[in-house]
């Protein structure tokens, strides 16, 4: 029971997580906006949540995996989306 309840901890962390990023998608996808994002930042947090990933695994904790699965897949998707704005950006180009 134990160590269900510790599971079902780290799932609503891990949402919690996931849900923090929908401000950048908003401003990368929704509003085309990058100014202001690092990305070195978010290279060096998806490097971490790749390791996380790789202890979830070995720990076999279902939530280390899906947190950081989702988590990864949402900081890739800004990553993408600010390299595509990024390489369109009239400014950027001068």
């Amino acid at each position: 029971m134990a160590e269900m309840m510790i599971e079902i901890l780290g799932l609503l962390a891990g949402a919690i997580g996931v849900v923090a990023w929908i401000p950048q998608i908003k401003e990368v996808w929704v509003h085309k906006r990058h100014e202001g994002i690092s990305l070195p930042t978010f290279f060096i947090v998806a490097l971490s949540l790749s390791l996380w990933l790789i202890y979830g695994i070995l720990l076999d904790s279902l939530a280390m995996l899906i947190a950081n699965i989702l988590t990864l897949s949402i900081l890739s998707t800004v990553i993408y989306g600010v390299i595509k704005l990024r390489r369109t950006d009239p400014i950027l180009e001068k």
